[in-house]
């Protein structure tokens, strides 16, 4: 059974790539939305057999590390491989009606697709550090390729900003790794810990530690490092949009969060950590502030997306020698950040390309009179914002306490703050946008109204992030589920 699942989590994505990659963008759609049922099926799968019996190692095909490819199966893990199949499945069917399928190189969408959805699946199962490599890399390439889908000048100049920027990452990512492997021996993260447990640190390690944070930093657009970000995010189709702002950027900074929580205690120190910290609010500061000044509504979405990802670089403050019981309420306040902001922004650019699809302008102030005609639209729009600004009882709420909660308990009082201007600045821009819809001129009674259901999509993924705050304790309890270690090197 297990066979199975890993089977279908890993390889079908790759399949589901190779059949779209014959066929048009009409006859892919429909293989697409097929793949996409056999995926959930196969998350939910997996799911219920670590909900029944717990984490484990899982060699594929039966090879052992360091020779064979080993995969992690725990309650973070499967609990993002089900998050990526709501999200990526809500982008897939908004996706099928929004992309006009008679431009020809809008065929080549649905395999990015997949092969985009596959290396997220790998680096979430990821256990040694090349693999993740190589899922970071299949991920990268396929988001580079959906933003020049675009077909203009500008998404071909964003595509290639993207681009270089990760692969200015991968260059410090593998010096780190190469490092690693030179002083370890191996690039299993188990296999390093339990190096670490038997031996004395080796000089030089942190500095490895160091390399693959910040490559991975950049790759998730860490302030200073965000500005191939908003260009790319701006121009992309929304489904695409919606895409590389839920799922892409936080593949890298899951496999950060990984190193930094299994490696960080021995090899970082308190200054990385308050720098890296520092870096987070800087972001959630200056993203909000360029989100309430921008003139066109995507950038707006995009400029919040590095606000938000600043947020999740509190992780290494407020798990860096603190009690276990900080440690703990740090790490689910930044899962429940991570997924209640995947669903929120997914749904704002979902809602956002409706709103531009009807009003036929980018610009903010072209959104004047739209409340009378998309209302729905708005209100997913509106809806996802609730999470963002951190109200009850959205995800986001949930989040921000359990944060809250770990600043004072570790003494970082400083960190308190960044979360209150940060929830305040989201407000503004969020009610600007509002604000712009629901004023009224006599020239503006022309709008074009989209298929239903891509209003319908984003309002699904609004009210998850909404509700995600009512159950965010059972979501929380598959983070605890037990792990077996047989099978770690």
């Amino acid at each position: 059974m297990t066979l199975w699942l890993m089977a279908g989590l890993l390889f079908t994505p790759l399949a589901w790539a190779v059949l779209t990659l014959l066929t048009d963008f009409t006859r892919g759609r429909l293989v697409t939305w097929g793949g996409i049922l056999v995926q959930v099926l196969v998350s939910l799968g997996l799911w219920l057999v670590v909900s029944r019996d717990g984490g484990f190692y899982y060699a594929l095909g039966g090879w052992q590390a360091p020779l064979g490819i080993e995969l992690r199966v725990d309650g973070l893990a499967v609990t993002f491989v089900l998050l990526t199949a709501v999200v990526a499945s809500a982008c897939g069917f908004h996706a099928g009606v929004y992309i006009d399928p008679d431009k020809p190189w809008h065929r080549y969408f649905w395999p990015l697709f997949w092969f985009l959805w596959s290396g997220l699946n790998a680096v979430w199962l990821g256990g040694d550090l090349f693999n993740l490599y190589v899922g970071l890399e299949l991920i990268s390439l396929s988001a580079v390729g959906l933003v020049a889908l675009g077909g203009k000048a500008g998404a071909l100049r964003a595509s290639l900003r993207y681009l270089l920027a990760a692969l200015l990452g991968s260059l410090a990512y593998l010096l780190g790794v190469a490092l690693i492997y030179g002083q370890f021996g191996t690039l299993s993260i188990a296999g390093i810990v339990f190096w670490l447990e038997e031996h004395p640190v080796p000089a030089g390690s942190s500095l490895a530690l160091a390399l693959m944070v910040a490559g991975l930093a950049l790759k998730t657009a860490l302030f200073p490092l965000h500005r191939w970000l908003p260009p790319a995010h701006g121009i992309a189709k929304s489904p695409v949009s919606a895409l590389l702002s839920a799922l892409v950027v936080k593949a890298s900074f899951y496999i950060a969060a990984r190193l930094w929580l299994e490696l960080g205690e021995p090899l970082g120190n308190l200054a990385a950590a308050q720098l890296v910290g520092l870096l987070g609010s800087a972001a959630v500061v200056w993203g909000s502030w360029l989100a309430c000044r921008q003139m066109e509504l995507k950038q707006v979405v995009a400029y919040s997306s590095v606000a938000q990802i600043g947020y999740l670089f509190l992780l290494f403050p407020l798990t860096y020698s603190v009690s276990e019981s900080v440690s703990l309420q740090a790490q689910q306040g930044i899962t429940l950040q991570v997924i209640s902001h995947a669903l929120a922004k997914a749904a704002m650019f979902l809602a956002a390309g409706n709103l531009v699809l009807s009003t036929g302008s980018r610009r903010v102030d072209a959104l004047t009179g739209v409340s009378r005609f998309l209302p729905f639209s708005l209100f997913s729009f509106a809806l996802a914002g609730v999470s963002l600004m951190s109200l009850p009882p959205s995800g986001g709420f949930a989040a921000k306490w359990l944060l809250l909660q770990a600043s004072l308990g570790s003494g970082q009082w400083w960190w308190v703050l960044v979360l209150l201007v940060g929830g305040l600045l989201s407000a503004v821009y969020v009610f600007r946008i509002c604000r712009a819809s629901f004023l009224e001129s006599p020239e503006t009674n022309q709008f074009y109204h989209p298929h239903r259901s891509l209003e319908i999509i984003p309002m699904i993924l609004a009210l998850l992030s909404l509700g995600l705050g009512l159950v965010s304790a059972e979501v929380l309890s598959v983070m605890a589920l037990p792990f077996e270690e047989e099978g770690s090197p």
